[in-house]
């Protein structure tokens, strides 16, 4: 399979970024939406054939997909030590490329129609462009420093885009906010990266993720506190993913990031940077199965679980629709980390692994139709507020339709898209852990709920008095819509199993119907119960709400972590830390360099004198010491 055409994928979003970017005032808004557009297109469609041609005409090797690349060495410090930039094909990141292409596609042609009239229509498709660009570089990395380089990358795109509206400080606020928090974690995934290529000699996926190879057999060779150097290394690179991916506690970022236009919020939040942090431990899959019996997957996995629980109760109690999808994502990809947590590796003891693929990539379809189909209401009522709507349903049939379908489809109910994948998820979770399993049901209810509390509130619900009569969006926004509903319908019917999998062999995956009656009957009574609460108005939510009394609102108020941060940064670190250094730095350091500086000024003063340049003053001081020299030569000759 020729792959030298493959690095046009992510560079023809890079040439739209340079071209739109640089000359930004000389093209017209209107052309370069189809720049952005057409570039997208490109991508997209080479995206599909590249899969086409990977999964059916190269098919398997000796029962199992191979994994395919072409590189060149970029910086070389020892034989097998070497930072190479090329590019990896193998199951994970060709449905990767499909993912982030097709959303993307999708998010630039309906952000024609949104962006439009914006001042800053031409840089907005550039900054598409680039992180377009960047993510697919992240997802065709051949090794883990050249992941590392696209993870950076993704992360200046995102500050761009959050904070495009860069005269309203929320936005700008919240673009630091996300860039500051996800660089701490991005921190100890570089710190891992770097004890990684110490203790194994190699950056390259293919050689640290081969079960036989010496990254794995010789995982024991050096420990610290118990544990190996390698499971340090695989924990710290998962800190930098659950940065990326917004997982506890490093979740503070991912409501405000909110703040950026809701195009946006599609392209980050369904499908591309979230995910990162998911598909990064899928990437060194092997590394965490195999190293020290899989203990740093264990973490993974209850940290996935306690993130999907966490952010599904707050979700439940938030107005904005836009903060209640984006705690819907990090619950969601909290369901994909624990699915990778309790998976195994060969034939169908792996099926958490593509369980979690799976949900990754029927997750990205409705998820991003559901924040298109919110900004599609957004752009209808001005107004991001649950209670600033109701019955829209009347007025836009089209959003109403299509956000509906995301709505089933997330809740999982069958046959659409998400059933499959969560049914697939909960299997895992039942076959190792129950624990985990039960929080995985619980946490399928409050989905199903907080969605279509969402859904009722914004489209029945009370009969909202408009200043002006809201309307369907144009096409180039209900386009979109339309065609990621289709692929919330059919998304499930894909035989993902046979395609993706832990040791690349596949296997064929079969519907568990007592677990999966468990969970669509968990689902249909959170949907129930949004139906009595929410679907027409009346005083039962309040009410219901009042009965929770302080859990309420320490929920309301998202358990106050945004607060704790600030008091843990401006109390401790700021005034305990900071301000002493900074004292210390101004009365001792500046101080000591100071008295130095001072005291050579003060005495060069004094001593200035000696070289004024006066002829006089030389013959002075040449005759005096003439002088005094002649007097001590006769004192010393008397003697």
């Amino acid at each position: 399979m020729n792959l030298t055409y493959i690095i046009l994928i992510p560079l023809i979003p890079l040439l739209v970024f340079l071209l739109l970017g640089i000359f930004n005032q000389k093209i017209k808004p209107a052309v370069s939406g189809y720049i952005g557009v057409a570039g997208l297109s490109i991508s997209t469609i080479l995206s599909f054939y590249t899969a086409y041609k990977y999964f059916f005409k190269l098919g398997k090797v000796n029962g199992t997909y191979q994994a395919l690349f072409a590189k060149t060495t970029w910086m070389n410090f020892t034989e097998t030590l070497t930072i190479d930039m090329g590019v990896l094909i193998d199951p994970i990141s060709v449905m990767m490329l499909i993912v982030v292409s097709v959303v993307s596609l999708m998010v630039h042609i309906y952000s024609r129609g949104y962006m439009k009239g914006d001042d800053g229509y031409t840089k907005f498709f550039a900054f598409l462009g680039l992180f377009s660009f960047s993510m697919f570089g992240l997802v065709l990395a051949t090794n883990l420093f050249q992941i590392y380089i696209f993870w950076e990358l993704v992360g200046v795109s995102s500050y761009l885009l959050i904070g495009y509206y860069y005269t309203k400080p929320s936005a700008v606020s919240a673009a630091k906010k996300a860039f500051i928090v996800t660089r701490f974690a991005d921190l100890g995934f570089l710190i891992g990266i770097l004890i990684v290529g110490y203790y194994t000699g190699t950056f390259n996926f293919l050689n640290l993720n081969n079960p036989e190879g010496p990254a794995i057999l010789n995982w024991a060779s050096t420990s610290f506190m118990g544990l190996s150097a390698l499971t340090w290394a695989l924990i710290l690179i998962f800190i930098g993913g659950a940065g990326k991916s917004a997982m506890f506690p490093l979740h503070i970022w991912l409501p405000d990031a909110m703040e950026g236009p809701t195009p946006v919020s599609a392209l980050i939040h369904a499908a591309t940077m979230v995910v990162a942090g998911v598909y990064l431990v899928a990437r060194l899959f092997p590394m965490y199965y195999f190293i020290e019996d899989g203990f740093a997957l264990n973490i993974v996995a209850f940290v996935g679980a306690f993130s999907a629980l966490f952010a599904a109760i707050i979700a439940v109690t938030q107005t904005d629709i836009k903060r209640v999808l984006a705690f819907s994502t990090m619950s969601q990809l909290g369901y994909m980390m624990l699915a990778l947590g309790v998976s195994g590796y060969d034939g169908h003891d792996g099926v958490g692994y593509m369980a979690s693929m799976f949900h990754l990539f029927t997750h990205a379809m409705f998820k991003a139709l559901l924040f298109l189909g919110a900004g599609s209401v957004i752009h209808a009522v001005h107004s991001n507020l649950i209670t600033d709507m109701g019955g829209l349903r009347k007025y836009m049939p089209i959003t109403n339709i299509t956000f509906l379908i995301a709505a089933l489809a997330i809740a999982g109910v069958p046959p659409f898209a998400g059933f499959w994948s969560k049914d697939e998820i909960l299997v895992a979770a039942f076959e190792h852990n129950k624990l985990i399993y039960a929080v995985g049901v619980f946490v399928a209810g409050l989905t199903a709920f907080y969605m279509f509390r969402l859904y009722f509130g914004i489209f029945w619900g009370k009969e909202t008095t408009y200043k002006h009569a809201p309307h369907e969006s144009p096409l180039s926004m209900t386009f979109p819509l339309m065609v990621l509903a289709l692929l919330s319908i059919v998304g499930g019917f894909i035989p993902f199993s046979e395609f993706v999998s832990a040791d690349g062999a596949g296997f064929e995956a079969h519907l568990n119907y007592p677990l999966a009656a468990v969970a669509v009957g968990v689902g249909l009574i959170g949907i129930a119960l949004a139906w009595i609460l929410y679907k027409n108005e009346n005083s039962l939510s309040e009410r219901f709400a009042r009965g929770f009394g302080v859990f309420y609102k320490w929920t309301y108020n998202k358990f106050y972590f945004d607060e704790i941060y600030l008091f843990v940064t401006k109390k401790i670190l700021f005034k305990g830390v900071s301000s002493p250094a900074a004292w210390f730095d101004r009365n001792v350091v500046d101080a000591t360099m100071n008295l130095i500086g001072n005291s050579t000024v003060s005495a060069s003063n004094k001593i200035k004198g000696l070289q004024s340049g006066k002829v006089q003053d030389y013959a002075f001081a040449f005759i005096s010491g003439v002088v005094v020299i002649a007097i001590v030569f006769i004192y010393l000759w008397t003697d």
